[in-house]
């Protein structure tokens, strides 16, 4: 067994001052947002996602029983401007008609120290699914949890793009993805 999965829990109930543990559930979408950056001619390209869902359950002391479930509504993106929008949920693109959602469910979530965790999971987009490492930080603001975090997430690997969007010369493989959450806990359990 290594030390520091011996440390970190204890270190969390000490500055928790040996309080039950809080599990964070309640996503506030109001507050939360998802975003991507992409690269067309070497050019960043800003965007973000205005609808998505997140189920999630995390107690920061114990991280490895944490899980969440993201979707994402693909038809809402913000990709900069409306020609910009029409021609990503088309079929080339994301087929929103055929793949209305994309979805990355956790498989384990790994404490790295610091506030510091990386989320594993599968993500699908396009009827393709692939291995996802997130890292992330977690912090407490006043009674609400707030994860961000990201990770690159290869275009090409889930089809978007296709036909002579598939020249990545013209706009980059690499998408970066950024997400910031903001969860309430748990409802006190009723006596």
């Amino acid at each position: 067994m290594n030390f520091r999965h011996i440390v970190l829990p204890a270190a969390a109930l000490l500055i928790t001052g040996g309080a039950q543990a809080v599990e964070f559930k309640q996503v506030d979408t109001a507050k939360s947002n998802l975003a991507f950056s992409s690269k067309q001619m070497g050019v960043p390209v800003p965007g973000s996602f205005k609808k998505f869902s997140t189920q999630i359950a995390f107690d920061p002391a114990k991280p490895t029983a944490a899980s969440t479930v993201l979707e994402i509504d693909l038809a809402s993106i913000d990709a900069g401007s409306k020609d910009a929008n029409d021609e990503v949920v088309g079929k080339q693109w994301f087929n929103v008609k055929a793949f209305p959602t994309a979805k990355f469910v956790s498989t384990g979530v790994k404490a790295l120290g610091g506030n510091r965790f990386e989320a594993l999971g599968k993500m699908t987009i396009k009827g393709q699914t692939r291995d996802v490492v997130a890292p992330f930080t977690f912090k407490q603001d006043g009674n609400n949890g707030v994860f961000d975090g990201g990770f690159v997430l290869k275009r090409m690997d889930y089809n978007i793009g296709e036909g002579p969007w598939a020249d990545v010369s013209a706009v980059a493989n690499e998408i970066e993805i950024k997400f910031h959450v903001v969860a309430a806990p748990a409802a006190a359990a009723k006596k």
